[in-house]
């Protein structure tokens, strides 16, 4: 239990998305004017991820993996389906990607106006195939530590946006010199954040 707990707590805040690997940078900045769209878009991307990296996971471990067809036959033991990793995890995303604007769409016609074209383009947001990618690369023994991390992957996300949407309002009515006016103190705010963040590395549980 323990484990998981650190697995969730270091990928919020020592492995975030954005401030550590800066991953997902477009709808970061292109949706975090308002807090109302941020919260909405970051909800988003928790379900995606959470869905995506599990189910990636077994399609790693079952399917792709070489030897990981065994469970069929003896005679699929030697087959490598690994270069379909990408094709397959980008697959399993828009489909998530989809349901979510579906969604959206029905229950909140107001929040899927706001986000415009970035709500589908969560499918090609690079944070989301990261996620299935870090997960396939720390090679994780069960769903649960995947489930674990894709959730708190996704948790980060979010405080990320949420945090600078909030601060965004608040620097509209700052002294900001023109030339840094719009994405330009956005970025040194980011920055800034993302030195915070470092701070996290040293939480041992």
């Amino acid at each position: 239990m323990q484990e998981l707990v650190n697995l969730f707590v270091k990928a919020i805040f020592v492995d975030n998305m954005i401030f550590a690997y800066f991953l997902g940078m477009c709808s970061y900045l292109a949706v975090s004017k308002k807090v109302s769209t941020a919260v909405g878009l970051g909800i988003a991307v928790i379900f995606v991820l959470t869905i995506t990296v599990p189910v990636n996971f077994l399609l790693e471990n079952y399917i792709l993996r070489e030897g990981a067809l065994s469970w069929l036959s003896p005679a699929f033991a030697e087959v490598d389906l690994s270069f379909l990793s990408f094709i397959l995890f980008i697959a399993v995303i828009a489909s998530m990607v989809q349901l979510v604007e579906m969604t959206v769409e029905k229950f909140s016609p107001g929040l899927y106006n706001a986000l415009g074209i970035f709500l589908p383009l969560i499918a090609v947001n690079c944070a989301i195939l990261g996620g299935s990618l870090f997960m396939q690369e720390r090679n994780f023994i069960g769903i649960t530590e995947a489930t674990v991390f894709g959730f708190g992957s996704g948790i980060g996300w979010f405080l990320a946006i949420v945090a600078i949407a909030a601060i965004r309002e608040k620097i509209q009515y700052s002294n900001v010199p023109a030339p840094l006016k719009g994405l330009g103190i956005t970025f040194i705010v980011t920055g800034l954040m993302g030195i915070a963040f470092m701070s996290f590395m040293g939480i041992k549980l």
